[in-house]
């Protein structure tokens, strides 16, 4: 068939098709996949006729494949109906997919599930009893249970459209499939139950699905029993308050005791099943089971009830709330804040603040506030920053002024932890917790806190300082920050601790973008040229990274007159490290435009002999390489072009004793830039030869570099 396919009779446009349609035969699994993947460029270049008569059965009788091809084959068949001619003919996509539906990997089965479903929404009423509903039965009376499980998605986007004696025969065949032997099958029933439900009539659903769900819900299996509860809340949303009450309830109440702490855990993480019941049976039913779920033995259950807390408060009637919270709900969630498992404690820290909205201000300070203390001392670290990260909702209810005498001081003492970690994350949460309390709490309670950690010993406390500092100041703006947090960076520049001196450069890198031109330039630059002379290497070579960093905020005549010259004395340092970073911020483009500026004033440009002096560096070639192409794009028959050139040539032939790996260098050949990576021990015989490919005009390989 394939061959068949391929030949084209001699037309040469359709040999690539040719060759995908081989691939779909090929042993390579990789080759297949591709080609399965481009299965609709294949159908759209043989036809509707061809793809309908020769494709389609080729791909029914090749069905049995790896289950990563047949994955993609499923998908790519639930949008082909244009490719086969449109819904008319889009029958003819169910024998394959009929054949995915029934394989062992039940991905592939929900993927061709899926498809079959959205195909049917493209048959006609007649189409759809004629062809798709026996396809139906037929997968609900297999003899392999695979074919019994992918039935189950299928009964509810047909039942709709057929007429009542068709609709009668596939409630028998669900009712069949719900008391299946095989658990599988009974799974998935009970996983579209509820879907199912919800397109039967009103009579069907209580004559048939209430008993079909009472019978799931006590089935042996719990993993049965627990998709069961699903399918109530869906079932509940159906009923009128009267027959919820007997038909359903029951079941739903029977499952929040159940002996398996999964159907339990179901109950208690299901979000729907208050508003499905209504308000009077949550009072009367709902109230008391999840009382008893916030008390359950196995730590998974109740970390989920923790997680609906608020929730469930929150759709409570709103007559008898409070009652209810106070009676009921808060003596549970008193027990759960000192719980033996850290997983509920934090399920329970993340909701609990958003208890003081809805209990208010007094509630809030006699019951809740105790208990947020407590919290904020937990020795688990992901309770406190729950906590912390939801301070906005009490602070709304109780003022700041109340939360700063009650949970600031456990804030402190956070912050000054003994274990790093700890501190780490409060300094991630400074930014959100300065924006809940003001300028000017922050600044009277928490700023001493920001600047005592830029100190720290711990370098990952101070790296994340900094970073802190920069959102403090996007969110209270530069004006703050030159009055509040520069004079006090600034200062530790003159610190005895060299590490202190280099938080400095670090804050200023951070700092300068936010906090724009004028105050980089008026007050953070002098700071950076006058560490320049440090006695420490470090510090030196870090204020050279440091004006490279803020070289786009200064403006060009800060950059000529205050930075160039003392990148130029760096670039002289004894230190290798001061030097290579200090050349690297010179290569810079905006630095190498003031030395262009230099060039075309100095036609003699006595500097360059000491780039080309010693033993040259990959900074130093970058930045002649970057003037040699200014030099050529603006000014080609110049007398500085020239001796640029000759100046990049000079240090083509000399020793890269600098070089680093992850080094790139343009290197310009007329309107052309080429990227060579060199190597640690790259020679000057491979650059030149590198060199003289790209006059040549060829590309330079990898095969090319050392």
């Amino acid at each position: 068939v394939g061959s068949k396919m391929a030949g084209a009779e001699g037309d040469d446009s359709l040999y690539p098709i040719a060759v995908l349609i081989d691939e779909l035969r090929n042993e390579d699994v990789q080759l297949r996949l591709n080609s399965i993947k481009k299965l609709s460029t294949i159908a759209l270049a043989l036809g509707v006729e061809r793809t309908q008569t020769e494709l389609l059965p080729f791909l029914t009788d090749t069905i049995y494949d790896e289950d990563e091809v047949l994955l993609a084959l499923a998908e790519q068949l639930g949008g082909f109906t244009v490719l086969v001619g449109g819904p008319e003919f889009v029958n003819c996509l169910l024998p394959p997919l009929e054949s995915l539906a029934t394989v062992e990997e039940t991905v592939v089965r929900d993927k061709a599930v899926e498809s079959l479903r959205k195909i049917s929404q493209e048959h006609s009423p007649v189409d759809l009893e004629v062809h798709f509903v026996p396809l139906v039965k037929r997968l609900a009376s297999g003899d392999w249970f695979t074919s019994r499980t992918s039935a189950c998605g299928l009964f509810s986007v047909c039942y709709p459209r057929v007429s009542s004696t068709v609709k009668a025969e596939i409630r028998q065949h669900f009712r069949t499939l719900c008391s299946d032997d095989t658990p599988m099958v009974r799974r998935a029933a009970a996983s579209k139950l509820g879907e199912f439900a919800k397109v039967l009539e009103l009579d069907y659903a209580k004559s048939d699905i209430i008993p079909l769900f009472t019978a799931l819900a006590s089935d042996e299996q719990d993993s049965v029993r627990l998709l069961a509860v699903e399918a109530g809340v869906s079932i509940a949303t159906l009923l009128p308050q009267e027959d919820l009450e007997a038909l359903v309830m029951p079941t739903l109440l029977q499952a929040a005791e159940d002996k398996s702490w999964r159907v339990r855990y179901m109950v208690a993480d299901s979000t729907e099943l208050q508003k499905a019941v209504g308000p009077e049976i949550t009072k009367t039913d709902l109230v008391p089971a999840f009382q008893n779920l916030l008390k359950d033995c196995e730590a998974e259950v109740r970390t989920a009830a923790a997680n609906k807390v608020k929730v469930f408060c929150e759709n409570l009637p709103e007559d008898s709330r409070e009652t209810i919270i106070m009676t009921h709900i808060l003596p549970c969630v008193k027990e759960l804040v000192s719980d033996t498992n850290q997983h509920v404690k934090s399920a329970l820290a993340s909701v609990i603040m958003g208890l003081s909205t809805i209990l208010g201000k007094d509630n809030t300070v006699e019951h809740l506030l105790p208990l947020f203390l407590v919290q904020l001392k937990d020795e688990c670290p992901e309770v406190r920053l729950n906590i912390i990260s939801n301070l906005d909702c009490v602070n709304e209810v109780i003022g700041i002024r109340q939360l700063s005498q009650s949970l600031l001081p456990a804030i402190v003492e956070l912050a000054e932890d003994a274990k790093w970690r700890v501190r780490l994350a409060i300094i991630e949460y400074m930014p959100l917790l300065a924006g809940q309390l003001g300028v000017e709490f922050f600044d009277e309670k928490l700023n001493s806190l920001c600047m005592a950690w830029l100190i720290d010993h711990v370098f990952a406390i101070r790296e994340a300082a900094t970073c802190n500092l920069m959102k403090l100041v996007e969110k209270f703006g530069a004006e703050w920050a030159q009055n509040t947090i520069v004079p006090k960076v600034l200062g530790m520049a003159n610190d005895s601790n060299y590490l202190h001196r280099m938080t400095t450069l670090f804050c200023i890198n951070a700092l300068s973008e936010v906090c724009g031109q004028e105050i980089t330039t008026k007050h953070m630059l002098p700071v950076v040229l006058k560490m320049s002379t440090d006695q420490v290497a470090n510090v030196r070579f870090n204020v050279a990274r440091c004006l490279q960093k803020i070289g786009p905020v200064l403006d060009s005549s800060a950059l000529q007159a205050e930075v160039k010259p003392v990148l130029e004395k760096l670039a002289t340092d004894q230190d290798m490290d001061v030097k290579y970073f200090a050349l690297e911020a010179i290569s810079v483009s905006s630095l190498c435009s003031c030395l262009l500026s230099k060039m075309l004033n100095d036609q003699r440009m006595d500097f360059l002999s000491s780039f080309t002096s010693n033993i040259v560096s990959a900074a130093k070639l970058c930045m002649l390489v970057q003037l040699r192409i200014a030099l050529r794009k603006h000014h080609p028959m110049s007398h500085s072009s020239a001796i640029v050139s000759e100046s990049v040539h000079a240090c083509f032939s000399m020793p890269f004793a600098f070089l680093r790996p992850e080094l790139i260098l343009p290197v310009a050949d007329g309107a052309k830039c080429l990227f060579i990576c060199f190597s640690r021990f790259a020679s000057a015989q491979h650059i030149v030869y590198m060199c003289s490919l790209s006059r040549e005009g060829k590309k330079i390989s990898c095969a090319h570099t050392v």
